[in-house]
């Protein structure tokens, strides 16, 4: 048994490295800073490049950069960076730019609290970008989790060509905790498709999938505009056209929704109830549910991992014997109405804290037996 003892910033920092990452960016900020460190420790040995901006949008800037030069990027910030990364991510998404964020929250709004935890950004990353196009984000629960979603953020990112956030936390990424490596079974590392031929169309794609890549400073001219184009890259002003493209960019990722769906679920026979919840919570939820059983109470749950797209196959299959649905946030509802959206039909209590602490297994279960 391989056991590993590390804290979720440098698990995340090693899975993003498996899965090939070999360029960083980064403005330090807490509690992020020690991806930023861990990366700078990691990267220049395997031949990788990890530099500092001299802010979030010059770091994010340079993502870019390295992305459309065919690098596997990643940058790593908390809320207030990310609000900063707001005008480029519009731009990785409609350029088509894999990208890599990982987003280690804290307490808002603004700063808030640098040294406390929350889920604070959930709404934020998927609609913190122009148009509306979506994006998808994975939530860690843990270190192992950490280094396995870092993976297929990666993966993702260079299928789709879009940006992949991570949404972990302060809790999450700056405490250290044992995991088995040899637990670990990772999907084949992917790389993002390769244009081969002629009149290369750097935005031609088809059957609603991304378009095939070729780095800029190659030898074939590639067009890149922060504007709406064509498949050819030039601005482009028709609507049917513009249509079109804002189609695929959605449908590109939302028809490969149930394939890109993580969770965890721990299912009970003659339970009535499931607790619905993501990051660090689940693990309370956990706790509580073992609370509940040796009370004699028989309580299920279900851990998103992925929450953008919103897994509505996953939570319709996974509700549909329960008579009651509990929803425990990190914050004060940012994901609960997504839930009662595609879950109309089922009873859902919502329980959410926003004060800098965590929510503990003690408070789940009063939520859970004051139903």
């Amino acid at each position: 048994m391989a056991l590993s003892f590390m804290e979720g910033n440098e698990a995340l920092a090693r899975g993003a490295i498996a899965a090939g990452c070999n360029f960083f960016a980064g403005y330090p900020i807490t509690p992020a800073t020690t991806i930023f460190n861990n990366m700078l420790q990691m990267l220049p040995p395997k031949g990788g490049i990890c530099i500092q901006g001299e802010d979030e949008i010059a770091s994010m800037g340079y993502c870019i950069g390295a992305s459309m030069a065919g690098k596997k990027a990643l940058t790593a910030t908390s809320g207030p960076g990310i609000s900063l990364y707001s005008e480029q991510v519009s731009f990785a998404i409609g350029s088509e730019i894999p990208l890599v964020i990982a987003d280690v929250q804290r307490l808002g709004p603004s700063t808030g609290s640098a040294t406390r935890g929350a889920d604070s950004d959930i709404q934020f990353l998927r609609w913190g970008s122009t148009s509306g196009v979506p994006v998808i984000v994975l939530a860690p629960t843990n270190a192992l989790d950490c280094y396995e979603l870092a993976f297929y953020a990666f993966n993702y990112a260079e299928e789709f060509r879009c940006p992949v956030f991570i949404a972990s936390n302060k809790e999450i990424g700056m405490n250290k905790e044992s995991f088995n490596m040899d637990s670990i079974t990772l999907p084949s590392i992917v790389e993002r498709r390769q244009y081969t031929g002629n009149n290369y169309l750097p935005f031609k794609a088809k059957n609603d999938k991304a378009p095939p890549f070729l780095p800029i400073g190659g030898k074939t001219i590639v067009r890149q505009t922060s504007s709406t184009h064509g498949p050819d890259g030039y601005i482009t002003i028709d609507s049917d056209t513009i249509a079109k493209n804002q189609a695929r960019l959605r449908n590109k990722i939302h028809s490969a929704c149930n394939r890109i769906t993580l969770f965890k679920d721990n299912i009970k026979e003659n339970s009535d109830t499931l607790v619905i919840s993501y990051g660090v919570t689940s693990r309370a939820v956990e706790d509580a549910i073992k609370i509940l059983e040796y009370k004699g109470q028989s309580v299920s749950s279900l851990t998103l991992k992925t929450l953008w797209p919103v897994p509505e196959n996953l939570l319709k299959e996974k509700a549909k014997t329960f008579k009651q649905i509990i929803v425990i946030e990190m914050n004060l509802g940012q994901y609960v109405n997504e839930i009662q959206r595609v879950l109309k039909d089922k009873k859902i209590k919502f329980y959410g804290q926003m004060n800098g602490a965590l929510i503990s297994p003690e408070k789940i279960v009063e939520v859970i037996e004051n139903e």
